[in-house]
């Protein structure tokens, strides 16, 4: 387990071992998801979209479809 420390600022330093797994460099920036069951992941934003897909994914959901999440948008939208 790799662990760091929260400064008086709310700051932490990323330990190289995870910098390194995710790619990080100066000026990386990273995302912060909390899942359904209440773990956070880190998400690296350097990274293509594409790679991204079907992270939050969850065992027994059904996918969704693109024209399905473009009707929730236009119901959302009130249209």
């Amino acid at each position: 387990m790799v662990q760091a420390r929260l400064t008086g600022k709310g700051q932490v330093t990323i330990p190289k071992q995870i910098r390194d797994y995710l790619h990080l460099d100066t000026g990386s920036q990273i995302d912060f998801v909390i899942d359904e069951q209440g773990d956070v992941k880190v998400i690296p934003l350097n990274v293509a979209a594409e790679s991204l897909s079907g992270i939050l994914h969850r065992e027994g959901m059904p996918s969704t479809s693109l024209e399905d999440i473009e009707q929730a948008i236009i119901e959302g939208a009130g249209n």
